[in-house]
């Protein structure tokens, strides 16, 4: 039989277009599934997505040279503040909402003896800043005003309020994206201050 032209275009297989047209579909559904995955662990298994791993963890911290916050009474942020302390570094800012919310829990924190609670104001009015500490109360032993971010920077911040656990050497061991909460306390922070003192909370 003669090939015409009409055979010889029509011989080519059609799955790779077949396949072409699916690869769409077949990536959004790769994406769907790991969303759905990340959001049946977060409901069904606890798992906190806003847990977010940093890079930082396990290095040596940021070094801290930040000015006080005028009016607060507080030293300055620097690296004495936090040195040989296993250390809370709060990032926080007056504006935040989420900062507000967990502002409580961070005063509950700071009765904790075994852990010093700082904080980077971060891109704050310095009055309301103190407005917003006056209404809500201190928790911290340390606060260094970070006008422009550029500490935020240094310490991979993604957004506020942040918290990143700080060991007695010096080294990140645990981060917290987003405002603490009972579930964050009880599997993320807590089991990282027992690891980090040895010890279980009394």
């Amino acid at each position: 039989m003669t090939e015409t032209p009409d055979t010889k275009t029509a011989k080519p297989g059609g799955f790779g277009r077949y396949a072409l047209a699916l690869l769409p579909l077949i990536v959004f559904g790769g994406i769907a599934a790991t969303a759905a995955k990340m959001l049946y662990d977060q409901d069904f298994h606890g798992k906190n997505i806003a847990e977010i791993p940093s890079a930082l963890i396990g290095t040596k911290a940021p070094s801290l040279s930040l000015p006080p916050l005028e009016g607060a009474n507080l030293p300055a942020l620097t690296d004495a503040a936090v040195s040989g302390k296993l250390t809370l570094v709060n990032v926080f800012a007056s504006w935040c909402i989420p900062c507000r919310d967990e502002h409580p829990i961070l005063k509950e924190l700071a009765k904790d003896g075994r852990l010093n609670i700082v904080a980077i104001n971060y891109k704050d009015k310095n009055e309301n800043a103190l407005r917003f500490l006056g209404e809500l109360g201190n928790p911290y032993q340390a606060i260094g005003i970070d006008p422009n971010g550029k500490a935020a920077i240094d310490w991979g911040v993604y957004g506020i309020p942040e918290s990143y656990l700080v060991g007695t050497d010096g080294t990140i061991l645990y981060k917290r994206v987003g405002p603490f909460d009972e579930i964050s306390l009880k599997e993320g922070l807590y089991p990282a201050m027992e690891r980090a003192l040895g010890k279980p909370a009394p």
